[in-house]
């Protein structure tokens, strides 16, 4: 994230191949959340950051009736890097849009969740807890 704008990926490769989405992954073993989510933003970007911000837990039950989720985080990166012109990499195509852009609600190229939990993530400070139920996130606490 860098001002008005959050580094957003076009992702190739299922799952949510051709939207637009967040940058992320699955943690290794024996890894904690913070160096995963470090770690994934350097493989699929390049950026190397340093301040970030854990801001909750989005959580969802399977087709086997298993709890699975994702830990979610805002990263801030030098206002110079928001300059990087849209490019390709192995995921898919990475390229700064404006938050504005994002929330847009005729906007359909973007990820389901983001429009629904971005708007809590960006004005709540800490920690949020949110339910993905049939296409709705809930903010639960």
């Amino acid at each position: 994230m860098s001002d008005d704008k959050i580094l957003m990926l076009n992702r190739e490769k299922p799952p949510i191949m051709g939207v637009w989405n967040g940058v992320g992954g699955k943690n290794e073993a024996n890894e904690t959340a913070d160096e995963g989510a470090i770690r994934e933003v350097f493989e699929e970007t390049g950026f190397k950051v340093s301040q970030y911000f854990s801001k909750g837990v989005i959580t969802w039950e399977t087709s086997n009736d298993e709890k699975d989720g994702l830990y979610v985080y805002l990263f801030h990166v030098d206002s110079t890097l928001d300059n990087e012109v849209m490019r390709k990499t192995r995921e898919g195509i990475l390229d700064w849009k404006h938050i504005d852009w994002i929330l847009n609600p005729n906007n359909l190229g973007v990820a389901e969740m983001v429009n629904q939990y971005l708007p809590v993530l960006l004005e709540k400070e800490g920690d949020s807890l949110f339910e993905y139920n049939d296409g709705i996130v809930t903010l639960i606490e």
